[in-house]
């Protein structure tokens, strides 16, 4: 913390981050690296960064949000490979559009990689108090109001409140407790004031399954999983030391456990009425899954190490919110398990939200200037969906800030822009989760080419460090190398086919250009440039080769797929003014009216992306809009003339 001239603290500031999780991690370092000065406040500053639930990053989908996120700058990727413990390419067996890296990481190590990326940004500044009130100029955000007393002014405002905001932990028929997560307490009087502005706000759940002591685990009754061999990284700036590998275990439920759960129901907090708010679909509780599910005879559950130095395993599929004797109950029911030992609970959290139709897509409140929110504040769950989120609030409050023009992503960009822009359009009654089917442009959009996709954006904007920008231009140069030696290289036979005949792919008869032979599905890069003699380090240049081979490969369906993306953009270009009187178009449906004066869409490829917008609706939107530009303009004709 800074001081005064007198001796006091310093509460002057650019931008104001509230919350220290991913969100706010995130947020704080993309403000900060733009060059804004940066203020960080959260109640505990020893658990920035923390994996509240699983401490895993990656999967379907959000293993691309992750290497976008470092793309961009930020810091999940570099934290990811110096906590990682166990690393698995996620649908290998499919089309490399939904190829997903996912990362076990050791829970200790991560927030430590965290606060490391953190301290390295001269412009931040780190501070421990809990946020009670928002300080508003003229309707504007320009500051906040701590625990303490002490008052922070600042241009704009990030609030990444996580499951804070009237937060409270449910366990089974007990009291419930108020808490945004163990030990820690809610966030009330900031929830209060964020209603009484006026704000739409609702209420979302989550939860949490048991941990247990791993040395009670009888794995031989399970099965074991190891990670991939190959040295894959998130991060494509910074190579961090990748920690000892270690295996997952898998298992599962049976009739035994089904029987528990159904004979304990009324005592689940979920379905005992205790909890009002709704959970996410595609993560359910045990309780969820036996009542939804009764036909299934099992439900996989993975035992995951939580770190190198910890004999706890967290139990991945056994979420729940019943008792702490039903949860030790149905656990001894499940093979290897029988005789665990629990170290912690698990537990349901219910909390506020504020329905995201509320902001912009630069992730500010429209009804609030300089207020801006991301993360699970948003309706949101997860950490990589936090984390996009929060580069692109900090990002954007710090570019407003300093007098620059506003980082949006568009869908064909970037699950982020992807992620916003169902935030916005669609709004959620459910938390969010990010799928490679949300994605129209996902063969676009692949894990391996995000540095290319958004490196020079990131640059451009200024959140890249010197070092990232420095090195951004190797990999591109790496790349660009890569693909000419494919385009240009011209194999003989005699180096072609013995290495033909390993991949079980026919013989040829001539020499022939590297890139024809790539185009063979059975063919791998790495192989042919073996073959070839490539004058490259497959080693170091990894994620240029995968890129490379992926675009050529596919390189018909991914012009068919750039073109879509180039079609959408026209459609995109027809800008919807942000004064429309909607009510009054009554050429569109009613429901439309009332749709697109909640959402206010800036294009007509955004209104038609929202739900109960019909393709009628859009052509009678066009000539609304052209009819109301031609009344404005003939209006100020007749002002002016007057």
């Amino acid at each position: 913390m800074m001081l005064d001239g007198d001796g006091d603290i310093d509460r002057r500031y650019d931008v104001i981050i509230v919350g220290g999780g991913h969100a706010g991690s995130e947020a704080a370092s993309a403000a900060a690296r733009i060059g804004a000065r940066t203020l960080l406040i959260t109640p505990d500053l020893v658990r920035v960064g923390q994996m509240s639930c699983n401490p895993a990053i990656g999967g379907v989908a959000k293993g691309v949000v992750a290497r976008e996120v470092d793309a961009l700058g930020g810091i999940m990727g570099r934290a990811t490979d110096a906590a990682r413990i166990q690393f698995r390419m996620l649908n290998r067996s499919k089309g490399p559009a939904v190829w997903s890296p996912r990362a076990q990481c050791d829970r200790a190590l991560y927030p430590m990689g965290v606060r490391k990326a953190l301290d390295e940004l001269a412009k931040l500044t780190l501070y421990e108090d809990m946020v009670t009130g928002l300080l508003m100029e003229d309707g504007r955000a320009v500051g906040v109001q701590t625990g303490r007393g002490h008052q922070f002014r600042a241009n704009a405002v990030v609030v990444t409140a996580g499951t804070f905001l009237r937060g409270r932990i449910h366990i089974g028929g007990d009291k419930s407790v108020g808490a945004g997560r163990v030990g820690e307490a809610p966030s009330i009087e900031l929830a209060e004031e964020l209603e009484a502005r006026g704000l739409e706000i609702a209420r979302f759940k989550t939860g949490t399954p048991p941990r247990i002591d791993g040395r009670t685990i009888d794995f031989a009754r399970t099965e074991r999983q190891d990670g991939d061999p190959y040295d894959f990284r998130f991060s494509s700036y910074v190579r961090e030391k990748i920690p000892e590998q270690r295996p997952c275990w898998i298992t599962w439920t049976g009739q035994e456990l089904r029987d528990v759960v159904e004979r304990n129901l009324d005592r689940s907090a979920l379905f005992g009425g205790e909890i009002s708010g709704r959970g996410p679909r595609y993560c359910p509780s045990i309780e969820d899954k036996i009542v939804r599910f009764p036909d299934a005879p099992r439900h996989q559950v993975f035992l995951e190490p939580e770190g190198l130095e910890s004999t706890e395993f967290y139990v991945n599929g056994l979420s729940t919110s019943l008792p702490a004797d039903v949860q030790v109950e149905f656990l001894h029911t499940v093979p290897g398990l029988e005789h665990v030992e629990v170290t912690k609970v698990g537990y349901a959290i219910e909390y506020d939200y504020f329905p995201p139709h509320q902001l912009r897509h630069t992730l500010e409140v429209r009804a609030l200037p300089g207020l801006y929110f991301a993360g699970q504040i948003n309706g949101t769950t997860g950490y990589e969906e936090a984390a996009g989120q929060g580069l692109v609030a900090g990002a954007n409050a710090a570019l407003k800030v300093l007098g620059r023009g506003p980082f949006v992503l568009e869908r064909d960009e970037a699950y982020i822009g992807v992620l916003v822009d169902d935030l916005i359009t669609k709004g959620t009654d459910e938390p969010y989760r990010l799928f490679t089917s949300r994605a129209e442009f996902r063969l676009l959009l692949r894990q391996d080419n995000a540095s290319r996709r958004l490196g020079a954006r990131a640059r451009d904007a200024g959140l890249l460090t010197a070092a990232q920008s420095e090195a951004l231009a190797v990999l591109q140069e790496s790349e660009a190398r890569i693909r000419q030696w494919f385009v240009d290289a011209v194999i003989p036979p005699a180096s072609a086919n013995p290495m033909l005949a390993e991949c079980g792919s026919s013989p040829v008869h001539q020499s022939v250009r590297a890139s024809d032979l790539l185009k063979r599905p059975e063919v791998a890069a790495s192989n042919l440039a073996i073959a070839g003699g490539a004058p490259f380090d497959l080693s170091e240049d990894v994620d240029a080769l995968a890129a490379v081979e992926i675009e050529i490969k596919y390189e018909g369906y991914v012009r068919r797929e750039a073109e879509r993306a180039r079609n959408l953009r026209r459609q995109a270009d027809f800008q919807l003014p942000s004064e429309l009187p909607y009510e009054g178009l009554l050429s569109l449906s009613s429901e439309a009216r009332e749709k697109l004066a909640q959402v206010r869409p800036s294009s007509l490829a955004q209104a038609g992306r929202i739900p109960g917008v019909s393709p009628a609706d859009l052509q009678s939107l066009i000539l609304e809009v052209r009819r109301w530009r031609r009344s404005n303009a003939t209006e100020n004709t007749a002002n002016s003339r007057a």
